[in-house]
């Protein structure tokens, strides 16, 4: 098959849904060769903050000299993105190779795996193709029955800040939530966790315990002489001394401090990583739609934040970087989020709202729904009938001094970034866009 062939295999095997469990996964790569045995891997799991600290980390394993995979999820702008080898997506006819190949592969197997399996396959058969030094994986959702958790050669777990998410397949507490996040854990492994609620704590040191895991936990006590520098953050953490980074958001601060920890634990794992590798990797680091500023006049922000927790963080970036600022919201949530925890958290700071539909039948939150949510908070409200419609009309309505912000579902983020560049009378790039 062709890559146009590929995807659309991929996008009839995700129509079934997705199935907790490994049964699947192991079986398929079990009929692959099993790849996954070939490569070192750093495991990553948490709520929110997974692909920040990943693309700190692959920064700095490149720079050092490594030959990195990365797989992250879910897509933003394109479905090659999600893997890549020293920050280059998968080319199209290497998806459309392994995609060959792991569909061959399913056809023998008595249950289908899922999609997001299948994906997680194609990664590891990648980066094996590739000769990959290392590869960083982030967990899909979960850890102890997440498909990612197939891995045994694990270097080194992270831990993101975890709080309530997927309540309905991990959980209503968030003692077992983390139980589940922590089941990537493997015997006589090391970890890092950013810093976390006590009782998320308490559930990592214990099952760090029982698998005779090395825990160090972010101290966000060690976190010093942060400036705001235009382009970019500069803070010190432990013996590291003005960390520059270019992501933006407070919260960034804290991912930043779990990458440092977590180059610490691999080079106490033989990994090879030189300071100045740390200081030009951290720099360099971007990540898709993770509070992103398209432009200045009016300041446009593509953001994912979709639970309570990524809200707060939204919030409190906003309030740091747009003080005095009219606001305008461009939202679109999945149903299965918890859109009304969303709303409170941001809603407030808004001049306006824009509601929209995400392009996802299944999950999506009508507009009206949630512009409903919204009026109870005294803000203007209206709903658009596609992502475009709103980022134009926030555009339009925005004087040169405002702000508007994409945020909710990571679904939106790529029709956002073309309203805006086709209002612009541009094109999007990609080697400018998180430049």
């Amino acid at each position: 098959m062709d890559d146009i062939q590929a995807t659309a295999y991929l996008q009839n095997a995700a129509r079934r849904g997705s199935q907790y469990g490994l049964q699947r996964i192991r079986a398929l790569l079990c009929h692959l060769g099993n790849p996954q045995d070939t490569i070192r891997w750093v495991h990553i799991a948490g709520t929110n903050g997974k692909g920040s600290v990943l693309a700190y980390l692959a920064h700095i394993l490149i720079r050092a000299g490594y030959r990195v995979g990365s797989f992250t999820s879910p897509a933003v702008f394109s479905r090659q993105e999600t893997i890549q080898v020293n920050g280059v997506p998968i080319p199209r006819e290497a998806f459309a190779v392994q995609m060959t190949n792991i569909a061959r592969a399913a056809a023998q197997m008595d249950t289908p795996p899922t999609a997001f399996e299948m994906e997680t396959a194609l990664a590891m058969c990648y980066f094996q193709a590739q000769k990959c030094d290392i590869a960083l994986l982030e967990t899909g959702m979960g850890g102890a029955e997440d498909a990612t958790n197939v891995v045994t050669s694990t270097l080194l777990e992270i831990f993101t800040p975890i709080s309530r998410d997927h309540t309905a397949f991990l959980g209503d507490t968030l003692q077992a939530i983390a139980t589940q996040k922590a089941g990537i854990l493997k015997p006589g492994t090391v970890a890092v966790s950013a810093s976390q609620p006590s009782e998320v704590e308490q559930v990592l040191r214990q099952a760090c315990a029982e698998k005779q895991c090395a825990l160090t936990i972010v101290d966000p006590h060690a976190v010093a002489h942060v400036q705001n520098m235009g382009a970019f953050q500069c803070f010190s953490y432990k013996a590291w001394h003005a960390v520059r980074i270019q992501m933006a958001g407070d919260y960034q601060i804290c991912n930043a401090a779990l990458a440092l920890e977590a180059v610490e634990a691999l080079r106490g794992k033989g990994i090879v990583v030189p300071d100045a590798a740390v200081y030009r990797g951290m720099e360099a680091a971007v990540w898709h739609g993770r509070f992103t500023i398209l432009q200045h006049m009016p300041l446009v922000i593509l953001d994912g934040a979709h639970n309570a927790a990524a809200a707060d963080a939204l919030r409190q970036a906003l309030v740091s970087y747009c003080p005095g600022k009219r606001l305008f919201f461009v939202m679109g949530m999945f149903r299965d989020k918890d859109y009304g925890a969303v709303a409170a958290r941001t809603v407030p700071l808004a001049a306006y709202v824009v509601t929209v539909t995400p392009p996802c039948p299944e999950r999506a939150l009508p507009a009206e729904t949630l512009a409903k949510t919204v009026s109870a908070y005294g803000v203007p409200v209206e709903t658009a009938n596609s992502v475009s419609a709103a980022v134009t009309r926030c555009l339009c309505l925005a004087q040169p001094s405002d702000g508007i912000v994409v945020f909710g579902s990571l679904s939106i983020l790529q029709a956002a970034e073309q309203a805006v560049c086709q209002y612009n009378g541009s094109l999007p790039g990609s080697e400018e866009r998180y430049a």
